[in-house]
């Protein structure tokens, strides 16, 4: 595997000094803005509350980080209203968020409302990738095969997520273990991150859903707590 490129000094303090910042910020610019430009603006929020929340759990404040997630998911939530159609990384993002704050009663409560948006039926692979998370939350694991295998079959979204989520679907370990390497490798060998928040979030909400299923693969990387 390539040497990661994040030191393992990072400054989570001012990472979460920041994106606490862009939060405030942003929470100031929403009265003035119509249902476009608002929609846009809490996909913003939450993409500074879920910062704020990695940066804490890189500093092991789990707690405190769980709060921040919390708030994620919500504004993720409260932008669906006016996002354009086929906007599936809002129910993503709020089912992620919930799952990294350990609120399984929330994430389950995400996970009902992507699949009463239809993403178990949308064409889009970035819908299935909402259908396969939802599924395996709710521990509807057959059900989230298909959409799994849909993933991996894909150019535009990574293989190796759709083999994790595969393999947890099917409780396969040694599956598991060498997709969720895989996804780590692709988060240690990239140059940007959303946020410019060097964490493999991807790679923790796996782990969280194959803790659920005793499939959690040993890992040691500086961009997990």
């Amino acid at each position: 595997m390539p040497e990661p490129e994040v030191v393992e000094n990072e400054n989570w303090a001012a990472h979460l000094e920041r994106e606490e910042r862009r939060y405030r910020d942003g929470e100031a610019r929403l009265g003035d803005a119509d249902a476009d430009a608002r929609q846009r603006q809490l996909t913003r929020l939450g993409n500074a509350a879920g910062g704020a929340g990695l940066a804490l759990l890189m500093q092991g404040r789990t707690q405190e980080a769980a709060g921040w997630f919390v708030r994620a998911a919500a504004r993720y939530r409260e932008s669906f209203a006016d996002a354009p159609p086929d906007s599936w990384g809002r129910p993503i993002g709020a089912m992620k968020s919930l799952v990294l704050a350990g609120d399984w009663p929330g994430a389950e409560g995400a996970a009902e409302w992507a699949l009463q948006l239809g993403a178990a039926e949308s064409e889009s692979p970035i819908g299935r990738y909402a259908a396969a998370l939802a599924l395996l939350v709710l521990g509807r694991d057959a059900e989230a095969r298909p959409h799994a295998d849909a993933i991996r079959t894909r150019d535009d979204l990574p293989s190796a997520v759709g083999d994790a989520l595969g393999y947890l679907a099917a409780a396969d370990v040694l599956g598991y273990t060498e997709a969720v390497e895989a996804v780590l490798e692709s988060f240690e060998t990239r140059d940007e991150y959303l946020e410019d928040m060097p964490v493999a979030d991807t790679v923790l909400v796996l782990q969280a859903l194959a803790a659920r299923r005793d499939l959690a693969a040993t890992l040691t990387s500086p961009l997990l707590p």
